[in-house]
């Protein structure tokens, strides 16, 4: 046991206080300062209980101890996964803060401390649910880290565009919460528990697995995966990246959907995996399914948008395709693999995302058409947005990369061709984007709307369109990224990820993680195709027009009632890919 775990959640909930108490009578770089030392000061003792969680440690907070077996308490589980998803979520806010330093306009009624609480909650609600040991008090950070990115991504409340998709964000995964609120119930009326290994123990002990498990399983999958961004669930994703602030994109992208592929993984192997939850053909069969799905819409909607912020929505909605493929197969390698890509992937995509916010910042537009040739100037940018998308083709040696590499060797040749044709897409689709922003290739695009989300016309989220670039405002990026490189670089790192997951779910399975030749290969060869179709994107406009793929775009109609019944009809699909071995049929 370790005191220490609940300081997690309690520092930034209490900073978080602590700002919307004192915001109002403390200038702004002091609220703004408070909430970068908070953040820091967590991810500090995340990164310090991760180096000391071999083996895995329990802490039951309140003193509420089992007894006899049986516990009501909030149990909080300090292993090497969840420590390592807190220590990513604390850094990665600590990177929002950074980046948002002066940033913003000054907030409503002088109240500085506002911003940055929000960072804070939005931090605790990311940590409580990454090292939460029991179902329900998951629901309950699960909760919290909706509600405050509600409000993030709904800041600018006086934009109308800004409130419709914090709404459709809100109706969607709060309809996620009810059905994990729901299949919590179940487990709780078969096995009188709440600890998520407890609820394995009394589905084992039921005996084989019925109606009730079924429904149960399809439930908490649901919410999971509803955070996860799967297809068809991942509606609400798109709507809410093009409205949100950047610093709240980098963490929506960079570490909350990833938490929603944790959290699968998690209860998948906990609760379901023994013999009286869901067997493993069905479980692989449906993860599987669903990912490569989600991979493959993913990077289609990627290719065809120009606004630049949906364009990266649609990027991370593939890569989560690529994690749930992983995951899916249940193997330890493949397991090793996902945990090294998605921390690459998460400082990837925080910078593109913080590249992003300064051409919105500069011109006033993330639309790639009306932005050709206007960053020239923004040599820097141009750089880092470059080999933000090489690390999303995955060449090596990013993290990206080497988690990739392992991935492909665990899953078989089949699906490795689907992780080479996805990076190699969302990554042509960002190369294109800089080429056309930052160089002014190729012919000078339509500017025409049609049916597309163009990004056109957008307010600067600072006061006054940039004329210099805040040095926080590249430094960030340029620190995320070379953060992606060590992941695939630093000696023995790799091999510290792989135990520290292997020692939480591959029952002591242990495996081996390097770079392998045919990695090397496969990341140049996903590298060399994403520059191709950049190329050719970038010489034949007509190649990216969105007629191709009008009746896919469609379907992100933004009505709220449309993406309500595609959640309903994923719910329906994976009770559907999971009934037939789970009921014995």
């Amino acid at each position: 046991m370790d005191a220490s775990l609940p300081l997690l959640v309690a520092v930034p909930l209490l900073g978080a206080a602590l700002l919307v108490a004192g915001g109002r009578l403390v200038p702004r770089p002091v609220a703004e300062t408070v909430g970068c030392a908070v953040s820091a000061g967590t991810a500090a003792l995340a990164l310090v209980l991760l180096l000391n969680s071999s083996p895995p440690f329990l802490e039951w907070s309140g003193g509420w101890t089992p007894v006899e077996g049986h516990s009501v308490g909030i149990v909080l589980i300090g292993d090497g996964p969840g420590l390592g998803m807190a220590a990513l979520a604390s850094l990665l806010t600590l990177a929002s803060l950074a980046y948002s330093w002066h940033y913003f306009d000054e907030p409503p009624s002088g109240h500085a401390g506002s911003f940055p609480a929000l960072l804070l909650l939005f931090q605790g609600g990311m940590c409580g649910f990454a090292i939460a040991g029991d179902l329900f008090n998951a629901f309950v950070w699960f909760e919290l880290m909706s509600v405050v990115a509600y409000a993030l991504t709904g800041h600018r409340v006086e934009e109308a565009r800004a409130v419709q998709g914090a709404l459709t964000f809100a109706v969607v995964t709060s309809l996620g919460a009810y059905a994990l609120l729901m299949g919590i119930g179940l487990l709780y009326a078969r096995t009188g528990e709440l600890g998520m290994h407890a609820i394995g123990r009394g589905l084992d002990a039921h005996g084989r697995p019925d109606a009730l498990v079924l429904a149960a399983f399809v439930l908490v999958m649901t919410a999971l995966l509803v955070k996860s961004a799967a297809v068809p669930f991942h509606f609400w994703l798109p709507d809410a990246h093009a409205v949100a602030p950047t610093p709240v994109c980098m963490l929506l992208s960079g570490v909350m959907v990833e938490l929603g592929t944790f959290g699968v993984w998690r209860v998948y192997g906990t609760v379901f995996s023994g013999p009286g939850g869901v067997p493993a053909p069905e479980f692989e069969r449906a993860l599987v399914a669903l990912g490569a799905l989600t991979a493959v819409i993913g990077a289609v909607m990627c290719w065809y948008q120009r606004h630049i912020k949906r364009l990266l929505a649609y990027s991370t909605v593939a890569h989560t395709g690529l994690f749930l493929i992983g995951i899916g197969v249940l193997k330890p390698e493949a397991d090793d693999g996902i945990a090294l890509y998605v921390l690459g992937h998460a400082g990837v995509k925080a910078a593109l995302f913080a590249c992003t916010g300064i051409l919105l910042d500069r011109y006033g537009s993330v639309d790639e058409h009306a932005l050709h040739g206007r960053a020239r100037e923004l040599k820097g940018v141009a750089v880092l947005f470059v080999l933000g998308a090489l690390g999303l083709a995955g060449l090596p040696p990013f993290g990206t990369a080497l988690g990739k590499s392992v991935t492909e060797e665990a899953v078989g040749a089949p699906l490795t061709v689907l992780y080479v044709a996805a990076s190699a897409v969302t990554a042509a689709a960002v190369l294109r984007v800089a080429a056309r922003v930052f160089l002014g290739l190729g012919p000078r695009p339509e500017t025409g709307s049609g049916y597309e989300t163009t990004g056109s016309g957008e307010r600067p989220e600072t006061r006054h369109r940039l004329s210099r670039i805040p040095d926080t405002m590249t430094a960030v990026p340029a620190v995320l990224l070379a953060a992606s490189l060590t992941v695939g670089v630093a000696p023995g790192f790799a091999k510290v990820v792989a135990r520290s997951v292997n020692e939480t779910g591959s029952a002591g399975v242990f495996t081996s993680v390097h770079w392998t030749p045919a990695g090397i290969l496969l990341g140049l060869l996903s590298t060399l195709l994403a520059g191709v179709l950049a190329l050719l994107a970038v010489a034949r406009p007509t190649f990216t027009a969105p007629d191709r793929a009008l009746w896919l775009r469609r379907l992100q109609s933004g009505h709220v009632g449309d993406y309500v019944a595609w959640v309903l009809v994923g719910t329906t699909v994976l009770g559907a890919l999971t009934l037939p071995g789970t009921l014995g049929g």
